[in-house]
């Protein structure tokens, strides 16, 4: 009887429900040893989203805590550190929140988000009210944390005073866990509060973290080091792990290792081409690692359908506002130049501000090439000196991102031009092949285009096929099909002018070596080969106009095979 495969935990952050359900883990507890040896008394992890920060901090708590289970730690690699395990596991009261849900639209509604979660971590430590080793004060103290309705004073001393509690209660000082510390401060400033935001959680780490003499040590998480200065003020027991540093490198994301074994154990070994081109890239400190969200996801697919191919899975857990923001701001020929190499697949050469405010990231250009790097759309492919790095997009995916937000802006951009949107589609319906070829190669001169070496032929011409379907989609008037079913195969592009008078089909092609003139012929070749217009004949449309466009880096040819 063949034994059942582990579950794969796609979306699980509980370490105990991944160990006790048996889902697939991929072992990262040799985080805790190098934790304890090498960490200092304040701790900050910074790392892109999605790659398991809020598991690893699950896991710490887990193995820290007096009221949880260690028996789930019996067989990983923790286990085998059999002093350290004796010393530190199970020893100590855990205070452990995520600061994940202070989203709002407002700042009163983000500070009773921030309320609940003082107020749920609280609640799980009703033990305090019995404990003999409390006073009636203490009690009364511990009540304010149980109420909706407290200050803001009261939430910024929230985790001194549970520390406090817990440390006269149990008798040991207290480990404290802060996952995604900086999601409020994001959230805030999308929302125009951030300066209140950045008050209330300064406040509450100055007196969690620098003020707490209960504290045994503490971890963060979050994607960006912001500023010391605005929000760790005064605070000199801080150590920061940031992507560049080697220090637990290993820690977060999947190694190459950990993939081969990964798919081995799910039998998926033939994948591992594809999984490393769309997931791989990313090097943090000296190790190169790729993405668990998107391994997992896919992986999960391949387990139903063995012909799954790789998706962008990263962009529907974020709205890419950073990506946005710098193809927005993209106006110099120098900043389009570079973006046109990272997508060809080349390095760029950027200096890299580690620390940076909210209100400063979106301030110039070179602020978000930091913070590109900072959240994974970026990776460093060597450092030249402490600050100066080699970027390029680690992947397929995050090229996949970049591409659909230039795509994004340029429909934007052809919206607000709109007297070139109408020469272009009335030249386009009058048969006007030169004028048609001027305008959009002026397009093509405007947007940021792909030259690459990084992709195959068919995703270049895919490129300019989404071009033109961006600048067709805005006339309104037309209907417009991309690759439908017609004759033996399918047309690149079919437009359907006013009241459908005029059927237009269009043909692209990327000329590899630069012979716009082949690759013309080729396109309306393949009209003619696959009798794109047969079914349109049958239909009745009386007329029909076949382009064949070629294009090249910025450059291209429009031919017309004549009307019919």
């Amino acid at each position: 009887m063949v034994k059942e495969k582990k579950r794969l935990p796609v979306g699980v952050e509980n370490f105990e429900q991944i160990i006790n359900d048996d889902y697939y883990y991929v072992d990262k507890t040799g985080l805790i040893s190098e934790l304890l040896r090498n960490g200092g008394m304040v701790n900050l992890f910074t790392r892109p989203r999605r790659f398991g920060k809020t598991l690893n901090m699950s896991m710490l708590e887990h193995f820290f805590s007096i009221e949880r289970e260690q028996s789930i730690f019996d067989g990983l690699e923790i286990s085998k550190d059999t002093k350290l395990c004796e010393a530190y596991m199970g020893k100590y009261p855990v205070i452990s929140i995520s600061l994940k849900g202070i989203n709002a639209a407002a700042y009163e509604d983000a500070f009773d988000f921030a309320v609940q979660i003082i107020k749920e971590v609280a609640a799980t430590m009703q033990f305090l009210l019995e404990s003999k080793q409390l006073s009636e004060y203490d009690k009364s103290e511990y009540q304010k944390l149980l109420d909706s309705n407290m200050s803001e004073a009261v939430f910024c001393s929230g985790l001194k005073k549970l520390s406090i509690l817990l440390e006269k209660h149990y008798g040991t000082k207290v480990v404290l866990l802060i996952d995604e510390y900086d999601v409020p401060l994001a959230k805030a400033f999308e929302n125009r509060y951030y300066d209140q935001m950045l008050f209330l959680i300064r406040n509450l780490l100055e007196q969690g973290l620098k003020t707490n003499n209960s504290l045994k040590f503490a971890v963060m998480t979050g994607c960006m080091r912001i500023s010391k200065e605005s929000i760790f003020t005064g605070l000199n027991n801080f150590t920061t792990f940031t992507i560049t540093d080697v220090d637990f490198d290993e820690y977060f994301g999947f190694t190459d290792q950990e993939i081969r074994d990964l798919l081995a154990y799910y039998e998926c070994t033939d994948k591992y081409g594809s999984i490393k081109e769309w997931y791989d890239g990313y090097r943090f400190g000296n190790v190169e690692v790729y993405c668990p969200w998107d391994v997992v996801c896919y992986l999960r697919s391949l387990r139903t359908n063995k012909e799954a191919v790789p998706q962008n899975y990263w962009v529907n857990t974020s709205g890419n506002a950073e990506v946005k923001e710098f193809i927005r701001q993209s106006k110099s020929a120098t900043t389009k130049r570079e973006i046109e190499g990272l997508m060809a697949g080349e390095e760029i050469i950027k200096t890299i501000r580690p620390e940076l405010t909210y209100k400063d990231m979106y301030h110039s250009i070179e602020n978000i090439w930091s913070v590109l790097f900072t959240t994974g759309y970026l990776t460093q492919a060597g450092a030249l000196d402490a600050q100066m790095y080699k970027l390029k997009i680690p992947n397929l995916e995050i090229r996949d991102i970049f591409q659909t937000q230039i795509m994004e802006y340029f429909k934007e951009s052809v919206k607000k031009d709109g007297d070139a949107l109408s020469r272009f589609c009335d030249a386009l319906k009058n048969g006007e092949k030169t004028k048609v070829e001027e305008i959009f190669e002026s397009y093509l001169k405007k947007t940021i285009s792909i030259r690459d070496t990084f992709v195959r032929k068919a995703s270049k011409e895919n490129f300019y096929h989404g071009i033109l379907l961006g600048i067709l989609g805005v006339k309104e008037e037309w209907y417009v099909s991309s690759n439908q079913e017609s004759g033996e195969g399918y047309s690149d592009i079919l437009v359907e002018t006013e009241n459908s008078e005029t059927v237009i089909l269009i043909e692209v092609k990327y000329a590899n070596d630069g012979n716009l003139d082949q690759a013309c012929e080729r396109a309306l070749q393949q009209i003619e080969e696959k009798k794109y217009d047969e079914e349109l004949r049958e239909n009745g449309v009386d007329k029909i106009l076949k382009y064949g466009i070629a294009c090249y880096m910025k450059r291209c040819k429009v031919e017309l095979a004549g009307e019919s």
